[in-house]
Formats: structure tokens, sequence, C-alpha cells
């Protein structure tokens, strides 16, 4: 099969590589662009592992051709924090409330909640819970990704009405 270039953003930045059509979108961001913080757990999109978003909505991507993403923007984990040195307020509350254990699941938690939160800014425990049931953890019981998460949401309201206290002072 002839390959073909596949241009987009990913993380903010222009990108372009080179794939056969079957190529997964999983393997495309981990093997082509280097980018290994996206997991593959399941490779049937049932465990939400190597979700990421695209256009902003969340996606399994080792159900994804990488040919289907070309002049998209892509989100991975590894944009997610604003600076090498700070970390996003979703992973400040994973850290804060022990969210992880092994970490394998994290990355496909931490954008799956940051789609949902940017949608749903103040959620019940019983709307996080339902929002998480498509991403699976064998470590954690979950108790602790639901607090991290509405504790993310907090933290994300407070940084929104600090931005808006600044802008009209």
């Amino acid at each position: 099969m002839a390959k073909r270039t596949i241009r987009l953003r990913v993380n903010g930045q222009a990108r372009e590589g080179v794939a056969e059509p079957r190529k997964l979108l999983s393997d495309f961001i981990r093997e082509d662009l280097g980018l290994t913080g996206t997991h593959v757990g399941c490779e049937h999109g049932v465990c939400g592992a190597c979700t990421v978003l695209l256009d902003g909505e969340p996606v399994r991507s080792c159900l994804m051709f990488a040919v289907q993403v070309e002049g998209h923007e892509l989100l991975t984990v590894e944009g997610l924090a604003p600076s090498p040195d700070q970390l996003h307020p979703i992973q400040e509350a994973f850290w804060e409330c022990h969210g992880l254990q092994c970490g394998f699941c994290t990355p496909g938690f931490l954008l799956t909640i940051k789609a949902y939160l940017e949608e749903h800014p103040s959620p019940t425990e019983r709307e996080v819970r339902e929002a998480l049931s498509g991403n699976l953890c064998r470590c954690t019981g979950y108790q602790n990704i639901v607090k991290a998460t509405l504790r993310a949401a907090e933290m994300l309201q407070a940084d929104a009405t600090d931005r808006t206290t600044a802008s009209v002072g």
C-alpha cells in the first residue's frame, strides 16, 4: 500500500508524518510522532487508555486510522500541561487526590476528564462516574479518580473566576 503524508496540529504544533492508510492513530502517535504518553491497552476501544482529543472531542486512537486525522487538531497527554514545569489543574488534582497507581490508564482518563469538564464544569459525583464509565482502571477502584475529577472541576472554576476578576480589575 502506498504511504500517505499526514499533516495535522498536535499539541498546538504543526506536525507531519508518513504512514500507510491502515496504520492506527495510536501507533502513528507513538511510533511516528514519538509521543509515547498515549497508551494502548486493549486495541478494541474498550479500555479508554488510548483516548486522545481530536478537535476537542475524546476518541479512541486504537479505533481510528492515522489518515483520518489529516488537517485536524490532536491533543495528547503530552500537550495537557501548560508548560514543562507546570501541571494542568486536572494533573494537579490527580496528584493531590492520589488518582493513580500504576498510571497506565491515566493519560486516557486525563483527556476524557478534560473534554468532560469543558462541557460540564460543575458535575456531581454521579455524573462524573457516568462520564468516566468508558475508561477502565485495574488498580484504583475509581474512588480517587472520581475525587480527583471533582477537585479538578473546583480548581478549574477557581482559575476561571480568578481570570474574570483580573480582567475586570
